[in-house]
């Protein structure tokens, strides 16, 4: 039997963390179609890999990403179909671009700049707005072609501006009416393929004119009544984000909990480790363990985990600096980079923004752009479990200067482009140990990948090569298996989105697949393009090691190059697992 492409001979990793096998995967139709082991192989392929000495997985599925925006203006979800991302899910933190009215698109662009760091022009002048439902944004979704699936939820900040106009936007309280309205545009959503809802209440979440998001202190009535549009429609996911900065697990995740639970339905939130302190995610993981303990496992809770240290990158071509606040580094902020990196060097200029005090205001990200024991240099060679020793603390007491000496010493290399990783959480005891604990649990899955965001700040979406290539290979104590490790990327995000079609190398699933070679895998330094719309600009970030990846049977990528091949397309809603 001919097949459309056959991958020939690769080292299979099923997803379910089976076993790997040498064997071949044919694909027709957009689907696997025949899967070879034991030394016989499949048919012919019009089109053949030879995977001899390969892994051979799922494509890998990224539950928080924002490429709301993007999935609109661009055909290619990079960074994170650069590193073997087929399926990414948008709409988190309860941010997006509808429903929206037309006389609120300015209140949901300064949302999502405050939030997610997309300037506003590039919102401005990238998105047609052609839509002011969720159906209809779905609808534009559906008519683009990309590179990779996208899965949409119906995100709280513009339900609430849309139901309510400004009350919405400056978080007064919704009536029985506004409660009613938005149970049945809920209901609506996911009627029409909304994989669930998303909300917010983290503090650092701000509008770009520094206000509180529009859900911060959403009541419980209102999620209770959003919950209950999601069941009424068929049901879906629920994502959410606690006030990590305030420690506010237990009381915000206790009502949403409550709410799902009251209606069967799933639950994944935000889950992070301080660096120093009194952990405060042991009582998060408690309650979810007393929840599921009675719950229905369609309807578990799912603690989302990111694989590294939470952090930010900061330089002097990005949005954050340890100095961006300072009045005396502003008045030379806008020079081109060549003349400001000359004008820091003069001791004149460092002596006066090394005493300048910063100025009220800004993003409550950047002041974190002074945690001196938490900050590394970014290198071509990107560590993102660094020794402390690196740090620019150490750095400076090594050299006998202060830490603000030396982060402005460290800013200057390589002409100015030098970056600066912000270890801002996950990092406990200066070690990923704990982090590791938490992603061998059931009740955790991987995430917070941001792709879509955080363009000048944040360049997270490339943690599948890090796991497959630090946790899985290089990292010398409690590695986890190359099995172990693609299951975390695949069949169990699949699983906790409710897309059962992906996420495994068997008959009849989904043909997402990565051909990828091991001991190659290497991770660069983000760099910066100015390819966003208005040229604006953003961090991306290759890798080396993917020799292809491939979306409904299409290859997307060849050896770290794009195809033209686009087989990307909306998924409406949940997905059913194949006919055995």
């Amino acid at each position: 039997m001919t097949y459309e492409l056959v991958i020939r001979g690769g080292t299979i990793v099923d997803g379910l963390g089976g076993e790997p096998y040498v064997g071949d995967v044919a694909v027709s139709d957009g689907v696997i179609a025949a899967v070879g082991a034991d030394g016989v192989p499949v048919g012919s392929g019009a089109r053949e890999i030879d995977a001899t000495g390969l892994l051979v997985t799922p494509g890998f599925v990224d539950l928080h990403t924002h490429y709301d925006g993007q999935a609109i203006w661009s055909d290619r979800l990079n960074p994170s179909s650069a590193h073997g991302v087929t399926t990414a899910v948008m709409g988190n933190c309860g941010v997006g671009f509808a429903p929206c009215r037309a006389e609120d698109h300015d209140v949901l662009v300064d949302v999502m700049a405050g939030v997610e760091d997309i300037p506003g022009v590039v919102m401005v002048d990238g998105l047609p707005w052609d839509w002011e439902t969720f159906p209809e944004y779905l609808d534009a979704l559906d008519a683009r072609r990309r590179d990779i699936d996208v899965a949409a939820y119906l995100p709280h900040s513009p339900l609430r501006v849309y139901v309510m106009g400004r009350r919405g936007a400056d978080r007064e309280p919704a009536t029985p009416q506004d409660l009613a309205r938005m149970r049945a545009l809920a209901k609506e959503a996911v009627e029409v393929g909304a994989l669930g809802f998303a909300s917010s209440r983290f503090s650092f979440h701000k509008t770009a004119s520094g206000e509180l998001i529009p859900t911060y202190d959403a009541a419980q009535a209102e999620i209770d009544a959003i919950a209950a549009g999601v069941a009424e429609g068929g049901g879906g996911l629920i994502q959410f984000v606690p006030d990590i900065a305030a420690g506010g697990y237990a009381g915000v995740l206790q009502s949403v909990f409550e709410a799902a639970q009251d209606h069967g339905l799933p639950v994944t939130f935000t889950l992070a480790t301080g660096n120093s302190g009194d952990p405060i995610w042991p009582d998060a993981i408690t309650m979810v363990e007393k929840f599921n303990s009675v719950a229905a496992p369609d309807s578990a809770i799912t603690a989302q985990m990111f694989p590294r240290p939470i952090g930010l990158v900061i330089g002097l071509e990005l949005t954050g600096n340890p100095f961006v606040f300072y009045p005396s580094y502003q008045e030379i902020a806008d020079l081109p980079l060549a003349e400001r990196v000359a004008e820091m060097r003069k001791p004149e200029v460092r002596a006066r923004i090394l005493a300048d005090k910063p100025a009220e205001g800004g993003h409550p990200l950047l002041y974190l752009a002074q945690a001196w024991n938490w900050i590394f240099p970014l290198t071509d060679n990107p560590n993102y479990e660094p020794d402390p020793a690196t740090s620019i603390a150490a750095r400076a007491a090594a050299r006998g200067i202060t830490p603000m000496e030396e982060a402005y010493d460290r800013l200057l290399d390589d002409d100015g482009h030098a970056m600066l990783l912000v270890a801002m959480a996950n990092f406990e005891n200066n070690s990923l140990d704990t982090v590791g604990e938490l992603m061998r649990r059931d009740d955790v899955v991987l995430g917070l990948g941001d792709g879509g965001a955080h363009y000048g700040m944040i360049c997270d979406a490339s943690y599948p090569t890090f796991v497959l290539a630090h946790w899985a290979r290089d990292r010398a104590e409690s590695r986890l298996g190359v099995a172990e490790a693609v299951r975390e990327l695949t069949s169990v995000p699949a699983r906790v989105a409710g897309l059962a079609d992906r996420g495994r190398v068997a008959v009849g699933y989904k043909a997402d697949l990565n051909v990828i070679d091991a001991a190659a895998l290497r991770l660069h330094r983000p760099t910066i393009t100015n390819d966003l719309p208005a040229g604006g600009r953003r961090l991306d970030q290759s890798a080396d090691g993917y020799v292809a990846t491939v979306v409904s049977g299409k290859i997307i990528a060849e050896n770290g190059v794009p195809t033209a091949a686009r087989p990307g397309r909306l998924i409406r809603g949940r997905q059913p697992a194949p006919a055995a």
